[in-house]
């Protein structure tokens, strides 16, 4: 039985996944092992550069402050999730990070994709977390 969060994130770049990740903050007790933290480290080994200009991240969930940070350092110009999470989200639910004005960078972000499959995993999830 797996005890993380079951958030998965990929990274494209020129239609090739880079860089991929899942939560690992139980597994490593990493507080900061987030999906979208690993890919965005992956992809930026692969491409050995901390700029993430030409690519694409996809996650399960709509990412939080931390990964929003993230995201806004990496210069990724592209972010696209499945469902809204409305106790951490900062792309749109609880705040907007990723296109605050003050920012350096903003990102283009399409969120709700695929939001029914991704709600419902989360949901069974937390749903069998109750029950232990």
């Amino acid at each position: 039985e797996q005890k993380e969060v079951p958030v998965g994130a990929v990274i494209v770049y020129k239609n090739s996944i880079i860089g991929k990740g899942f939560n690992q903050v139980e597994m490593l007790k990493d507080p900061t092992a987030h999906a979208e933290m690993i890919a965005i480290s992956a992809a930026a080994a692969f491409l050995e550069s901390k700029w993430l200009k030409d690519c694409t991240l996809y996650v399960t969930m709509e990412p939080c402050p931390m990964c929003a940070g993230a995201i806004i350092l990496s210069r990724i110009p592209k972010l696209v999730f499945g469902c809204y999470d409305p106790k951490m989200g900062s792309t749109g639910t609880l705040y907007t990070i990723t296109e605050d004005k003050r920012l350096n960078h903003s990102v283009h972000t399409i969120g709700g994709v695929m939001d029914d499959v991704s709600g419902n995993l989360l949901k069974e999830f937390f749903k069998g977390k109750r029950k232990v």
